[in-house]
């Protein structure tokens, strides 16, 4: 068993037992609600062991378990092994919900009640859970106490890293117009201010940038607007001389981040938007003005790339581009010398993209899966799993950073010698799902939802199916998973529009034996108008070639062969010049038609 978690179970049970609580909630969420989160509000990964980016740990008087999606199925089983945690595998079949097995769980003549940190859960989440919750037996949830703060003894801090300004030159747009274009969005919803909790969204609005979230460079703060003012609520010794100075130009007040609650009390206009699935249930409670409860505009605003940014992708493009071509090249000879692993691997191609001007640091850790390790969707090799690679098999390679000017995301999938028939043919189709959705036009505001299948259509013929989404939208030198849009199967509503950046990422991955995902990062741009109406379609900004090794040709259409040797001269003819005579020449027999 293992005994640090288990002695962590004991400790908070303790604490549960004295505060009369049954079980304890713990998502993998922070105040603010991003999908990263600084190492304070880890809450879920102290208290599990599980460090994947998604789950929920539930812990009861007597038992504990942990939700979370198809991506973490594999890591979560290894790493909840010898403790208590039993897996719950999220949308299949027979798991029962959170609140389900809370009230199956409970036994007569005990509390009755639940908790959670109403701090690090939405009003949403928290309002549906105190739904069912009383549905299921009438159970009570509390959410003014964290027992984290009586147990984790050695608790990091919260960040006080300092933060800097995202020049003009990079960002497009001044903070100034981009206060006035969301005042304008909150006046046509007839709101008179919101609170920004969203850290990548204050950041986008100040042209700031921090690193207090690992590899995403964002700073712990709340952005409060109203028609008069602009309030920052951060911890003062964050801001330099410089920084400070700029923030009074522009005329934004600074208060302290503790007081946050107070300004949301303080507050005097009519009313406020506070989203419900960003601001959290606590925060919510405090005010008391009339609430507007919709989705903050911020993130449609952010999406949609402004020339500047455009521009910046496609030179941060470049730079990755290149660095990804050398260490490819490196990787084919290196690996039959022999002695290259998972760990070296990654550390090789993070010292190619160090070398690139602007470079600021991994857009997120680096997946390196060898064969078997890349059926695990989010792997990162550790130390005690890093292996070697051989001259045969797959090997997967996910990976991404960030530049002053964007932030990159790519995967490869790569044959380091000879593959077996099902590896071929899983590849091929992989291969004529990625190029099917860069191929696809479609009509402007049509939403990622609309368009996913068309990724799917050929694995699904096949009787190939993959459980994540299929794109994500792209922050400039932001988060690398930025929404409002998505291409998934589950509904999401928001459009598709011009100057929007997502990814392509279909795969498959076969428990025990490979995976196989090819990912370019694309951007929305024109197609044409007719009279039904506008037509968008995909640029692809991502240049690296795509290995030609595992393809089986006949599986290729004629158009879907037309695209990939069109990809392949454009990558190139526009990163040869880049490169040393040894790499352009591998490159030129890489992307031969």
């Amino acid at each position: 068993m293992n005994s640090i978690i288990n002695d962590r179970l004991l400790a908070l049970r303790e604490v549960m037992r004295r505060e009369r609580l049954d079980a304890f909630i713990f998502p993998s969420t922070d105040p603010h609600h991003g999908e990263y989160v600084p190492a304070h509000w880890e809450g879920r990964k102290w208290i599990s062991g599980f460090d994947g980016s998604a789950g929920t740990a539930v812990v009861t008087l007597h038992s504990a378990a942990l939700w979370t999606d198809s991506r973490y199925f594999i890591a979560a089983e290894q790493q909840l092994a010898g403790t208590e945690f039993v897996l719950m595998r999220e949308r299949v079949s027979g798991t029962p919900s959170i609140p389900e097995w809370i009230a199956n769980e409970l036994t007569e003549g005990e509390f009755r009640e639940a908790g959670v940190d109403g701090m690090v859960m939405s009003y949403s989440d928290t309002q549906a859970l105190t739904a069912e919750l009383r549905q299921r037996g009438g159970i009570t949830l509390r959410t003014n106490f964290d027992p984290l703060a009586l147990i984790w003894n050695d608790r990091p801090p919260v960040p006080l890293f300092p933060i800097a300004l995202h020049p003009i030159e990079y960002a497009g747009e001044d903070a100034l117009s981009k206060v006035t274009r969301i005042r304008q969005a909150l006046r046509a919803q007839h709101v008179d201010g919101m609170l920004i909790a969203s850290l990548d969204d204050i950041a986008w609005t100040l042209n700031l940038r921090g690193c207090d979230v690992h590899c995403n460079p964002v700073f712990v703060a709340y952005l409060l607007i109203d028609t008069q003012k602009v309030t920052l609520f951060v911890d003062r010794r964050k801001l330099t001389a410089e920084v400070a100075g700029y923030l009074s130009q522009i005329g934004v007040v600074v208060d302290d981040y503790s007081r946050v609650a107070d300004g949301l009390r303080d507050y005097f206009e009519y009313n406020i938007l506070l989203d419900p699935d960003e601001v959290c249930y606590t925060l919510y409670k405090c005010v008391t003005r009339e609430v507007v409860a919709i989705p903050s505009p911020v993130p449609s605003l952010k999406a949609v790339k402004n020339e500047t940014e455009r521009l910046g992708f496609r030179n941060a493009m470049l730079r990755d581009g290149i660095a990804m071509t050398r260490f490819l090249c490196w990787l084919d000879s290196a690996v039959a010398q022999g002695g290259v692993t998972e760990l070296s691997a990654a550390e090789r191609l993070r010292q190619f993209r160090a070398e690139m001007p602007l470079y600021q640091g991994l857009s997120f850790d680096t997946i390196a899966a060898y064969q078997a390790h890349g059926a695990i969707v989010h792997y990162e090799p550790t130390a005690e799993s890093d292996v070697e690679l051989k001259p045969e098999g797959l090997f997967l390679v996910d990976s991404g950073a960030q530049y002053l000017d964007g932030t990159t995301d790519i995967t490869r999938t790569i044959a380091l010698g000879p593959l077996t028939d099902e590896q071929r043919q899983v590849y091929t189709l992989v291969l004529k799902g990625h190029i099917a959705l860069q191929m696809l036009k479609f009509p402007d505001h049509a939403s990622g939802t609309q368009l996913d299948a068309v990724a799917r259509s050929p694995l699904w013929a096949a009787g190939l199916n993959y459980l994540h989404g299929t794109g994500h939208g792209v922050g400039a030198y932001l988060n690398v998973h930025e929404g409002p849009h998505q291409i998934r199967m589950e509904w999401r509503g928001e459009p598709l529009r011009e100057g929007m950046t997502v990814t392509d990422e279909p795969g498959i991955y076969l428990e025990g034996r490979f995976g196989v995902r090819i990912e370019n990062t694309l951007m929305v741009m024109p197609y044409m108008e007719t009279e039904c109406g506008r037509f968008l379609q995909f640029e692809t900004l991502t240049l690296c070639p795509i290995d030609l090794r595992p393809v089986i040709p006949e599986l290729l259409s004629p158009e879907e062969t037309a695209w990939l040797n069109d990809y392949h001269a454009r990558v190139r003819e526009v990163l040869t010049p880049h490169l040393d005579p040894t790499t352009a020449k591998w490159l030129e027999e890489t992307t031969r038609a």
